[in-house]
C-alpha cells in the first residue's frame, strides 16, 4: 500500500522547521549509505546527531503519533529517528531497496516494514526530484506539497530522479509495524476506514460494534508487540 498523508506539518511549524534545515550543516549523503546504495546515491544529508535533525525529528515523531490516518495505515510499533536529505544541481539516487534491518539509538535492531518521506519544499520550487516507487501495478511518481508525507512498503524498489533546478528538501525514515504483512495491514486499514465511515453515516448502528470487534480480533491474531 502506498498512501499520501496530508498536512503532517503546517503553518508556522513547517516554516520554522524548514528555515532551520536550510541553515544546518549538510554532509555527503554517502556517509550513511550501505554498499549497494553508495554506488547510486548522490545527495546531502544531516548527520544523525546534528542538533537540528534531532529537534525536528522529535517534532515529526510527536506529530505522527497523534495523526489518525498515519496510525491507522502504519500501525507503528517502532519508529526510527527521522533523517534529512537535500538534492540539488543534478543530484539523484538510483534504483535501490532500503535495508531490511536498522538500528535504533539504544542499540536495538528493528525490521523496516514501511518507508516514509516528508516533503519540506513545494513541488514548483524544484525540477525533477520525483520519488519513483515500483509496485505490483508499475511505477508511481510522487512529488508532494510541503508538509505532506508518503508512506510505502520498504520492500519496494525506488529511486529519486535528478534535481535539475532548485533544491528538494525532505525527511526520510523507517518504521516497524505491528503488522508485518503488507496485505494484512492494508486489509485492516480498509476496514478501519469503513468502520469510521459507517459510524459517521449511521451513528449507533449495531454493525459498527460488530465490525469493530472483527477489526480488533484480527489485530489480536496478527499483531507483533
Amino acid at each position: 500500500m502506498i498512501l499520501a498523508i496530508p498536512d503532517v506539518l503546517t503553518g508556522a511549524a513547517l516554516a520554522t522547521a524548514r528555515a532551520k534545515l536550510e541553515a544546518a550543516a549538510w554532509i555527503d549523503g554517502k556517509a550513511t549509505a550501505g554498499h549497494q546504495g553508495a554506488r547510486v546515491k548522490d545527495n546531502q544529508q544531516l548527520a544523525a546527531d546534528d542538533p537540528v535533525a534531532r529537534e525536528i525529528g522529535a517534532q515529526i515523531v510527536a506529530v505522527l503519533q497523534k495523526n489518525p490516518l498515519f496510525v491507522s495505515a502504519a500501525l507503528p510499533l517502532h519508529l526510527l529517528p527521522p533523517m534529512f536529505n537535500r538534492y540539488s544541481g543534478g543530484q539523484t539516487f538510483g534504483t535501490h531497496v532500503d535495508g531490511s534491518i536498522r538500528t535504533l539509538p539504544d542499540g536495538r535492531r528493528i525490521r523496516t516494514d514501511l518507508s516514509c518521506t516528508l516533503f519540506f519544499a513545494e513541488p514548483d520550487e524544484y525540477d525533477g526530484g520525483e520519488l519513483i516507487i515500483e509496485d505490483t501495478y508499475g511505477s508511481k511518481s510522487v512529488k508532494l506539497p510541503a508538509g505532506h508525507l508518503i508512506l510505502y512498503p520498504s520492500t519496494s524498489l525506488h529511486r529519486i530522479t535528478p534535481v535539475t533546478r532548485g533544491a528538494r528538501l525532505c525527511s526520510f525514515f523507517w518504521l516497524q509495524s505491528m503488522i508485518r504483512d503488507d496485505a494484512r495491514r492494508a486489509l485492516l486499514f480498509d476496514m478501519d476506514v469503513g468502520i469510521q465511515r459507517l459510524a459517521a453515516d449511521a451513528p449507533g448502528h449495531a454493525g459498527v460494534v460488530q465490525l469493530t470487534g472483527v477489526y480488533h480480533n484480527l489485530l489480536r491474531q496478527w499483531a507483533e508487540t
